[in-house]
């Protein structure tokens, strides 16, 4: 059986929530379903990649006072300023002594092949 490799950056929807994400993932990142068998031995599987980014935040809302709406947008741009992507990751509100912890984080690696 051989492993199907994948062109580097080209994407798919996952099966289960149809999110986009990398041809070569095995799990996907956002509901973490296993997408495929790897019959690759444990040592010759791609090892996760190296975190090139890792942010971590905590917002709050006041112990008084009316309740707060809030909204999580991620925009990438590349090396001349240009926007790539943009999006809503979440929206929501707080309530008086409420709080949220948002943690972002981008992963490289060499694709699998």
């Amino acid at each position: 059986m051989s492993v199907r490799t994948a062109t580097a950056g080209r994407t798919r929807s996952c099966p289960h929530c149809r999110a986009t994400i990398l041809e070569s993932a095995a799990v996907c990142p956002a509901c973490r379903h296993h997408l495929r068998f790897d019959p690759r031995k444990p040592g010759d599987r791609p090892q996760p990649g190296e975190v090139a980014l890792g942010i971590e935040g905590t917002f709050s809302h006041p112990p008084v006072g009316e309740p707060w709406e809030y909204t999580v947008v991620v925009v990438l741009r590349n090396e001349r300023g240009e926007e790539l992507a943009r999006q809503v990751v979440s929206v929501g509100s707080l309530a008086p002594g409420d709080q949220r912890t948002v943690s972002l984080s981008v992963e490289v690696f060499k694709p699998a092949g």
